[in-house]
């Protein structure tokens, strides 16, 4: 596998959400270019079973598959709970996902023995993904995972921390883990970031709020760090980050800066059936 520091980063997501990671992948490697797909059409992949979630990701796989990423990030929690194997067949090149770097940095940020929360999408919940992850590290540790199925929609609807609906979901879905007081809770889902000032001050000084999409930046800079991929730019160069969404190219391209933090030098549409035929001449 001949891979040069040149090629970009390749990231997929069911939607906006991923682009947290592209935030955080940017901020930290600003030369690099992304190639970013947002399966927005088939958002969210939280509630689909675990054969619909695998072909999904194998289809985005493939698709990035074709700009020759060095790098194949999986921003997508509930691609990686359920489909991770699944993509590492697919892809062509090393893949990073979010839940074990999420695990790491939560135990890390937790003071010892205190127990760990989880928010995440109802698929990735019902996996137990983050809980073997902390187990595998830390097998005596308590965690609890709530599922909170209304962030996602919420977010894509373009509500934020301050809305009032939006302080009403979080109050109920965060009563269990409030009694918890864990030392650190884990943004199980790329799109959670965005919400992350309403659910500190839910949660309060005492719980350290851990962003899964942070984690899988710092870790994607390490793996190519070692493998001696980054990118050698000057300091003032800027990368460029190309999106491509299943879903309407116009509302994605309005979003891109809110949830990606940069603007985008092209948006465009790729159908759902197009990824299908991707991954079956891939096969």
């Amino acid at each position: 596998m001949n891979i040069q520091a040149s090629q970009p980063i390749g990231v997929f997501d069911s939607g906006f959400g991923g682009l947290t990671v592209v935030r955080e992948l940017l901020n930290a490697m600003p030369g690099e270019d992304i190639v970013y797909l947002g399966d927005s059409a088939r958002v969210p992949y939280g509630i689909k079973s675990p054969e619909t979630i695998r072909r999904f990701a194998r289809e985005d796989t493939s698709f990035l598959n074709g700009f020759q990423p060095k790098l194949v990030v999986v921003a997508c929690n509930t691609a990686t709970a359920t489909a991770i194997d699944a993509v590492r067949r697919t892809a062509k090149a090393p893949v990073v996902d979010v839940i074990t770097p999420g695990a790491k940095a939560a135990l890390k940020a937790a003071t010892k023995g205190s127990p760990i929360g989880v928010i995440a999408t109802q698929a990735t919940a019902s996996s137990g993904a983050y809980t073997r992850a902390i187990h595998a590290i830390d097998p005596s540790r308590e965690v609890m995972t709530v599922a909170c199925p209304l962030l996602v929609p919420i977010v894509e609807e373009g509500r934020d921390e301050n809305d009032p609906i939006v302080t009403h979901v979080l109050c109920e879905y965060l009563c269990d883990l409030q009694r918890l007081r864990p030392g650190a809770l884990i943004l199980g889902c790329t799109h959670y970031p965005m919400l992350a000032g309403a659910i500190g001050k839910l949660m309060g000084p005492s719980t350290t709020l851990v962003s899964s999409a942070a984690a899988a930046a710092h870790e994607a800079q390490l793996v190519l760090t070692q493998m001696n991929l980054l990118k050698k730019t000057s300091t003032q160069a800027c990368g460029s980050l190309t999106c491509y969404t299943t879903d309407s190219p116009q509302r994605f391209a309005s979003l891109v800066e809110r949830f990606g933090g940069h603007k985008a030098k092209a948006v465009e549409y790729v159908g759902t059936d197009e990824l299908e035929n991707f991954s079956r001449n891939q096969k």
